[in-house]
């Protein structure tokens, strides 16, 4: 009978997904998620904005020229107005990235906050997903990032992508 459960509760574990192993609250309590086991915590800042950065390693070689990551940010915006602007400052900042180039039609856009381009960093492209959500005065902004291209693979790429996707789903409840 334990033997039972025990695979019971494997299966249970596999079928769900990613492992999650770090939860995080920032913004008070107001701003919840997990991330993948694998994510390392690499930056947070205090205060506004508060920002939590994690790396995603990437077992590939091409990690040596560009840090696939992922970033949290939330910043007191006041009002819908404010979440408008500081959403339009950060499409501005990317848009000056060198190689900037808007992705259209991929099926990981959710809605009109959710932006996906490519732009060069250090010589490599690099693909970018990012998420805004507008919540109790606050601007939530998930930004991730990748080689568009990587030795990883298909499987390496495709686990990021879930990952920033599960965090995504969780910002956005």
């Amino acid at each position: 009978m334990i033997r039972i459960r025990i695979a019971a509760l494997a299966a249970a574990l596999l079928i769900t997904g990613p492992a999650f192993a770090a939860d995080v609250s920032m913004a008070g309590g107001a701003v919840t998620f997990t991330t993948p086991d694998n994510w390392l915590g690499i930056m947070e800042t205090q205060g506004d904005p508060e920002v939590r950065v994690f790396q995603v390693p990437d077992p590939s070689p091409t990690a040596s020229n560009t840090l696939a990551r992922v970033t949290v940010t939330v910043k007191q915006v006041g009002d819908i107005g404010g979440y408008r602007r500081y959403v339009s400052e950060a499409n501005a900042k990317a848009q000056a990235l060198p190689g900037y180039q808007p992705i259209r039609g991929v099926s990981n856009s959710n809605g009109p906050n959710d932006y996906l381009y490519t732009a060069k960093e250090s010589g490599e492209t690099i693909a970018y997903v990012e998420h805004y959500w507008f919540r109790d005065g606050r601007a939530i902004q998930l930004r991730c990032l990748r080689p568009a291209s990587t030795q990883a693979g298909a499987a390496w790429q495709a686990a990021f992508d879930q990952g920033c996707q599960a965090v995504a789903g969780r910002l956005g409840k």
